[in-house]
């Protein structure tokens, strides 16, 4: 059964994370995705560590598809990129707003050769507003939103998040739904859409908690406060005696109350509506009486969402995550050693089952007039 994008073309002009991950999973779909490269190559290219010539981060990011070099201020280079427009399903670019109508190559030019294209810009705070043109990353994303400040951490020790959850969670994955969307509206209409994907809006989707909570009340949540952010026992990270973390996520009552039953917890503190600190520093001195070891199997026989904290170490050797095939794809670099693909959420059936797949090497593929591949 053929994939659902075999047969599409997607002309990707992204560098580091939130596009290349978006095409990666369509190039995983089945879809042909040719990597727009500027002379020199993606700079993720030169990160440390390496597979092969380029970085481990850019081979997981980049597996399948293929690299095309080109000057995008070369009447030359505009010239072979000319056919690829014209036969283009999709166009995912990342630059900040204004920079491809400035090379020429804005929606509108872009429309004009190829009227059913889905061209998809992805910006940190969109084509449009106040902050369109501003420069940004993750941090500066979930931190404008509100996001960040439900939860930073201790005001001496502020914690940086460890997923980029803007780059990924605003960026790829809203591009690839969206393009998805269009897709299937052009199946309809026939013509393409220009989507605008900016990555900070999508952060008040990840809100959702205290929004609902600040529109509702009034007031809204304070670092900490939210119960999904550290203001509840219930939904708390507990140190253990040598050090590891118990994540306690037991929120309906019948888990809490396996839980209080499993840790030994005093029944007048069982109500934590009474006194949440009361409750949550009763609880965290029985968690650290004891060891992760001893815990493991106490909060597994309870079966009450409160797990002990892998590391990714671990994580990656978990036979649970092994035996539902998520490490089972490779991906090998230039000088032909390999390592485990990127685990991406798109189901088996739909994915690509080669294997074994390599990253491109800067400018393997070679578009002249016509489009003609050697």
């Amino acid at each position: 059964m053929p994939q659902p994008l075999s047969g599409l073309l997607v002309l990707d002009f992204t560098t580091l994370l939130p596009g290349p991950l978006a095409t990666l999973m369509l190039a995983e779909a089945g879809a042909e995705v040719i990597k727009i490269e500027r002379p020199g190559g993606d700079e993720l290219r030169g990160y440390a560590p390496r597979l092969g010539r380029d970085s481990a981060a850019f081979a997981l990011l980049n597996r399948g598809k293929r690299s095309l070099v080109l000057d995008l201020k070369s009447p030359e280079d505009q010239a072979r990129l000319a056919p690829l427009l014209a036969r283009a399903d999709i166009l995912v670019e990342q630059f900040r707003p204004g920079v491809m109508e400035r090379l020429g190559l804005g929606y509108a030019a872009v429309r004009a050769r190829n009227p059913r294209i889905v061209y998809c810009s992805i910006s940190g705070y969109g084509q449009s507003g106040p902050r369109a043109g501003e420069a940004g990353h993750d941090l500066n994303y979930i931190g404008t939103t509100g996001l960040l400040a439900l939860n930073p951490g201790p005001p001496d020790r502020p914690t940086v998040p460890p997923a980029l959850v803007a780059d990924i969670g605003g960026g790829s994955f809203p591009a690839v739904i969206n393009i998805l969307l269009a897709l299937r509206r052009r199946d309809q209409s026939g013509e393409g859409a220009h989507l605008d994907i900016a990555m900070a809006d999508a952060m008040f989707t990840f809100a959702w908690h205290a929004l609902a909570a600040g529109q509702a009340t009034g007031r809204y949540p304070r670092p900490g406060d939210a119960q999904l952010a550290g203001g509840s026992p219930r939904y708390q990270l507990y140190p253990t005696r040598d050090g590891a973390l118990v994540a306690c996520a037991a929120l309906e009552q019948r888990f809490w109350l396996a839980f209080c039953t499993a840790i030994g917890l005093a029944p007048a503190l069982i109500d934590d509506a009474a006194d949440a600190a009361a409750t949550c520093a009763a609880v965290g001195r029985l968690i650290a009486a004891r060891t992760a070891d001893e815990w493991g199997p106490i909060l597994a026989a309870a079966d009450c969402c409160a797990t002990l904290v892998a590391s990714l170490e671990e994580a990656v050797c978990d036979p649970h995550f092994v035996a539902r095939g998520l490490f089972a794809h490779r991906v090998r670099g230039s000088d032909g050693t390999s390592m485990t693909a990127l685990p991406l959420p798109i189901a088996p059936a739909f994915r690509d089952g080669t294997p074994d797949k390599a990253s491109p090497s800067l400018g393997t593929w070679r578009s002249h007039i016509g489009g003609e591949e050697p």
